[in-house]
């Protein structure tokens, strides 16, 4: 049976921060406060489902599960990665992630967390957290106690098109007004250390997780600064940002048409603006702006025609 591009319906996810410019891709939301779209996912929480075509109807999780040959040679008991975009209508919580030994230790068998961020858009003065200036664990955890959070957080002006490595360990936050689409491992596991005294819809506090943020963080702070690598093949741009043990992850900039062959266990595209057509054999698929696509193992060769801008994942 000849390989097909599959493209997968997202999962969504309200989130008190959340707003409504996820609808900009064409998103049917479920309501004014939805913060995370889910788009290739095949965790507990929340799974994508094939839209379309012979796998139809069927989650990640279920390919991943019982149809392994799609994804190449690949080990393990869980798909690797999970790909959001999140609308950050107000600050996120400041917060941190374990690696794969403490969250395998403590969060009964899950998969720790490095991340990556591309700024698809943002208000003008948009900042994160990316990064503290505590010299020591103790000093860290005094500057917490003493609620010093200015002091404590290095906080980083961005812009469109930025792009951020979030290894497991750093402290991190997104801020107000930011579009991020976030290439991450596969899991949920996430240590708040400041809410700003936030509540939620039902007026408590949110709960925090002091104790094993302290336990995790990369202390002192280590920031890896990435070097995006430009190749042009025709009428594609392609700009390769983070090669990382976990995922490496791409842009492409498409305009005009590029012959292109997939020999990876499978390749990971979101479509963040535009639209074209992606011809494979003597068939052709639409995609447009807001589009998921996985490309499964052995695709081979395969065309691009059209003016569009894609984040690019594999493991």
């Amino acid at each position: 049976m000849e390989k097909e591009p599959l493209f997968f319906e997202p999962v969504f996810k309200e989130r008190i921060w959340g707003g409504d410019r996820l609808r900009t891709f064409g998103y049917q939301l479920p309501s004014e406060q939805t913060g995370e779209c889910w788009a290739f996912s095949a965790h507990p929480n929340g799974q994508s489902i094939v839209r379309e075509g012979n796998f139809k109807g069927f989650t990640l999780g279920h390919l991943w599960k019982y149809h392994r040959g799609l994804f190449g040679h690949i080990e393990g008991d869980r798909f690797p990665l999970l790909t959001k975009i999140l609308d950050a209508n107000q600050d996120l919580s400041v917060q941190v992630h374990p690696d794969d030994d403490y969250a395998n230790k403590y969060e009964d068998g899950e998969l720790g967390k490095t991340e990556c961020w591309y700024i698809i858009d943002c208000e003008e003065g948009a900042e994160i957290v990316y990064g503290h200036n505590a010299g020591s664990r103790n000093e860290f955890e005094q500057m917490i106690q003493d609620g010093k959070w200015n002091d404590l957080l290095r906080r980083v002006p961005i812009k469109p098109g930025d792009f951020y490595f979030v290894p497991s360990g750093t402290i991190h936050a997104i801020g107000k007004g930011t579009l991020i689409l976030e290439t991450q491992q596969n899991s949920d596991t996430t240590y708040r250390v400041y809410d700003y005294n936030r509540r939620d819809r039902d007026g408590n506090m949110r709960d925090l997780h002091v104790e094993a943020s302290i336990a995790v963080a990369a202390i002192p702070s280590v920031v890896r600064e990435t070097k995006p690598v430009i190749n042009i093949k025709d009428g594609l741009k392609i700009t390769r940002y983070v090669q990382s043990n976990y995922f490496t992850v791409s842009k492409w900039e498409l305009e005009g048409e590029v012959t292109l062959n997939h020999s990876l266990p499978f390749k990971l595209l979101s479509v963040i603006t535009g639209e074209g057509v992606l011809e494979k054999s003597e068939t052709s698929y639409h995609f447009k702006k807001g589009d998921h696509i996985l490309l499964p193992f052995e695709f081979g060769q395969f065309k691009l025609y059209g003016k569009a801008e894609f984040i690019i994942s594999h493991v």
